[in-house]
């Protein structure tokens, strides 16, 4: 028995679903019967679909627990040109942050909790209990493996393992293109003339409530945020004397309370929405 072989046998022993790789830390491509995905792919996959093959083909897909499977012939012929073993995080209930270099690391160590952390070539993986999404790059030198990933077995590490934290779910969400104050418009004032609101004093002291009310909210901040610019367009939506300025004041204050850009802008559609504008 390969050593390899041993050590992927102990690990599906713990319930941690494991699968060869080859030279370059790659896994094995797939058989004949499943080049170019013909068979399908393997259940769990993006596209799932019946797979019969008794060898270790689809990467993380066809990593396994079962004994049986891991030391029969295709697969003990796999370990024998084996590089390294990897194992399935996301089919274990973990997650890999994968830090790629010191300052990654350095990262980590003032934002993440602390874990149970594995020695890397480069850098170092950080195991946290609990699946989640995976995504490359989330950030500089750092990778997050869980669900549809592989990583290689590298040891158990040092430390006390920790649950997944919200700040390492946080890093595969991608906030969407936020739009920019000058982006928004509201409509002009229907059939033309002088908006009535256009005095500078009339309209920037209504702002600037505007602006203190979001500043001084204690809790319920979202909905602080929504209630204030509905109150705005309701009084200056229809008129057109809000400028690209008036705008970026209100979402300014509503992120220095925390809101994100994309929160700024969901608020500011819905209310545009709920008034017809």
């Amino acid at each position: 028995m390969s050593g390899h072989l041993r050590t992927a046998l102990n690990l599906a022993a713990s319930q941690i679903p494991v699968l060869p790789l080859r030279a370059g830390k790659v896994p094995f491509g797939n058989c004949d019967r499943c080049a170019d995905n013909a068979c399908g792919g393997r259940p769990n996959m993006k596209n799932p679909g019946p797979c019969s093959c008794p060898g270790p083909c689809h990467a993380w897909a066809a990593a396994s627990t079962d004994p049986d499977v891991i030391s029969a012939g295709p697969w003990r012929r796999a370990w024998l040109r084996a590089s390294a073993v990897a194992y399935h995080p996301g089919g274990a209930g973990l997650t890999v942050v994968d830090l790629d270099n010191a300052d990654a690391i350095t990262w980590a160590r003032e934002n993440l909790p602390a874990t149970q952390t594995v020695p890397t070539t480069r850098g170092e993986h950080w195991l946290y209990l609990g699946a989640m999404q995976s995504a490359n790059a989330v950030r500089p030198g750092v990778d997050v493996k869980s669900s549809m990933q592989y990583a290689r077995w590298l040891g158990p590490g040092t430390g006390t393992i920790a649950e997944l934290p919200d700040v390492v779910r946080a890093l595969v969400v991608k906030e969407p293109r936020a739009i920019p104050p000058a982006a928004i418009t509201v409509p002009a004032l229907v059939g033309g003339g002088e908006c009535p609101h256009r005095t500078p004093t009339y309209l920037d002291r209504g702002i600037a409530m505007a602006e203190q009310r979001i500043t001084q909210a204690r809790e319920a901040v979202h909905a602080t945020v929504y209630r204030t610019f509905l109150a705005v367009l309701s009084t200056h939506g229809r008129c057109g004397c809000l400028t690209e300025a008036h705008i970026g004041r209100l979402f300014t204050a509503a992120q220095a309370k925390g809101e994100s850009p994309r929160h700024c802008t969901d608020a500011w559609t819905n209310a545009l929405t709920r008034l017809g504008l």
